[in-house]
């Protein structure tokens, strides 16, 4: 995903240009109500046995690096793991208050939010509800801010950040290109116990009515994802009386994501509008600072070998004025020993004379 200067400048104008007349449903921060038609996938959590074959499955559909240990290495479920930019799914087995049914086995990914949180934060439009029920992301068009990650109310989707180069946001895409081709996600297929149904949202909720009828001893009287933040296409039913205890979240509200961001993020395109003007300003600001500090530079390295020419030439003239001194003293200590000296001999003189 790497995108140049010429490439972003490109997207923030396009983003700042369409954000006022996009229409509902594919403008980034608008609030969208979703495909009534859209598939999605029930987890029936009471028929997970933990197998990991929908991990092993998701791995090959989607060409992920291999894993460090064997997806027949079930010590894993007890580690509590989440989804990364290597692994798009997770099983994890989860110790419940319930006395009948103390273990559950629940299955991990995007929940794919029927409005979706990471693309309502998306001020360029990366993250898209499709019609099929996905939400799939385009890296083309994505920046790297990394509000989606921030945004996810289920704490999915992640960074590439091993890879400097080519940096995505990875997750789940529901194997969207195998929807489209008619097949089903890879998970689904490889499931041996039919733990994941796929099928029309509208459908799975009403099997989902039906099993919970059908066997009420066996399932706790919620279908998650029907109405959690809006609604998602990932849809769970299970016989632990308190979500919390198998990884799920019981704060979500029925308030789709957009809802709360979409005030706040109408002013993402007047943001977005002013930051060539910004990023320029504080690039002239910088260059400002870097030539003043180049210039300050100069002029303490100038100053200082003035001072140190001075201090040399003042210990300089020092050191002459001393030898000058040294030399006069020495000459008039030379000139006072020869006029002793001439003058011992003249007496010597005089005195011979005399006799």
């Amino acid at each position: 995903m790497s995108v140049s200067r010429r490439r972003f400048l490109q997207v923030l104008a396009a983003a700042s240009a369409g954000a006022a007349t996009t229409k509902t449903g594919e403008a980034a921060h608008g609030v969208f109500s979703g495909y009534p038609d859209s598939y999605g996938v029930l987890h029936d959590t009471t028929l997970c046995i933990g197998c990991r074959s929908c991990e092993r499955a998701c791995n090959e559909v989607n060409n992920l690096p291999q894993q460090d240990r064997p997806f027949d290495d079930l010590t894993v479920l007890d580690e509590k793991r989440r989804t990364d930019a290597t692994r798009y799914t997770v099983v994890n087995r989860y110790k419940t208050s319930d006395e009948k049914y103390s273990t559950v086995t629940r299955k991990a990914q995007c929940n794919h939010c029927l409005e979706p949180a990471c693309a309502s934060a998306c001020f360029v439009g990366a993250f898209k509800k499709t019609p099929e029920g996905a939400v799939v992301y385009d890296e083309s068009v994505c920046v790297g801010c990394r509000y989606c990650l921030i945004a996810c109310p289920f704490d999915v989707p992640t960074f590439e950040y091993d890879d400097a180069t080519t940096p995505r946001v990875q997750k789940c895409t529901l194997c969207h290109p195998r929807l489209v081709e008619g097949k089903l996600p890879g998970c689904v297929e490889a499931c041996p116990m039919e733990a994941l149904t796929f099928g029309k949202r509208v459908d799975l909720i009403t099997i989902a009515r039906e099993r919970i009828r059908k066997y009420p001893d066996r399932y706790v009287d919620h279908i998650y994802g029907e109405y959690e933040m809006g609604g998602t296409s990932w849809l769970y039913i299970t016989s632990a009386k308190d979500i919390k205890e198998i990884g799920l979240r019981d704060d979500l509200g029925k308030t789709p994501a957009p809802e709360f961001t979409s005030g706040a993020l109408l002013m993402v395109p007047i943001a977005i509008g002013i930051w060539p003007v910004l990023l320029g300003g504080i690039h002239k600001i910088s260059e400002r600072k870097a030539r003043m500090a180049e210039k300050d530079k100069r002029d303490s390295v100038a100053d200082a070998i003035a001072k140190t020419e001075a201090e040399a030439k003042e210990r300089l003239l020092k050191r002459e004025e001393a030898l000058k001194e040294q030399r006069e003293k020495a000459v008039k200590s030379a000139v006072e020993k020869a006029l002793k000296e001439a003058g011992v001999e003249e007496k010597k003189d005089d005195g011979k004379e005399s006799s």
